[in-house]
């Protein structure tokens, strides 16, 4: 009889699914967006260049998934930030790879999250 998954196998799984659900570059800008508090539908195109259906797609992908939370007011739905620990993995990760990009530290090769991706 085979036990079940063990508790390292969890982790792993639920790591790689909250990593392929940061995988697309807009729902990264979008997490970014409302790190500082709501945004509805229009300010969120006004600082992310998309169209509306896709935008739409992306909100509704992350709110379904608890990273994002939503509240109506008349027509405009406004989003904000559900889950900062979520925002905290999108900050460490991409702040470390625009301090690899930006070329002024000093990073070893070995040791960049970039290494192998190219600029």
């Amino acid at each position: 009889m085979r036990a079940g998954p063990s508790e390292s196998d969890v982790v792993f799984e639920s790591s790689a699914a909250l990593f392929t659900l940061l995988s697309t570059p807009i729902r990264l800008k979008i997490i970014s967006a409302v790190c500082n508090g709501e945004k509805n539908v229009s300010e969120l195109l006004d600082c992310i260049e998309t169209t509306q259906p896709n935008m739409s797609q992306h909100l509704a992908t992350l709110y379904r998934s608890g990273v994002l939370s939503k509240r109506r007011e008349g027509t405009q739905i406004y989003y904000k930030l559900q889950s900062e620990r979520v925002a905290t993995v999108c900050r460490a990760v991409c702040t470390q790879i625009a301090i690899e990009l930006d070329g002024s530290g000093k990073v070893p090769a070995a040791e960049r999250l970039t290494a192998g991706f190219g600029r």
